[in-house]
């Protein structure tokens, strides 16, 4: 397979190597607003299809910021059905979202002047 096969597909490996990277971000975001169970979040990031991803993904990036100290659980009672896990955000991960939010731009910048070749001397 060449680097250009499924370039175009949501799902190609290069689309998968760019959510890996701002996945975690993404999701620091969804919860900067208040908490938020796994499917709620399944469902926020699906509404973009280059950032829709899959509960096997999902669950296991929650567990990695919470063992990180970025994100906290609770349970709460559902109406249907049994409790759910929310998660929100921590100080730690309002720090790092804070952080990416600030270096993301001209991280952006630079990429889209590298791939432009009109902007590459």
């Amino acid at each position: 397979m060449t680097h250009t096969e499924g370039a175009g597909a949501p799902d190609g490996s290069v689309a998968t190597q760019l959510r890996k990277g701002v996945l975690e971000y993404c999701v620091l975001a969804l919860l900067r607003d208040g908490p938020r169970y796994g499917v709620e979040l399944l469902q926020e990031l699906g509404r973009f299809p280059t950032l829709a991803t899959s509960q096997g993904t999902i669950y296991p990036l929650l567990s990695r910021l919470r063992r990180a100290g970025l994100a906290d659980t609770f349970l709460r009672d559902s109406d249907s059905g049994p409790s759910r896990r929310y998660y929100t955000l921590t100080a730690a991960g309002r720090g790092a979202l804070e952080e990416f939010t600030s270096l993301w731009p001209a991280f952006r910048t630079a990429v889209d002047h590298i791939l432009d070749p009109g902007e590459n001397p």
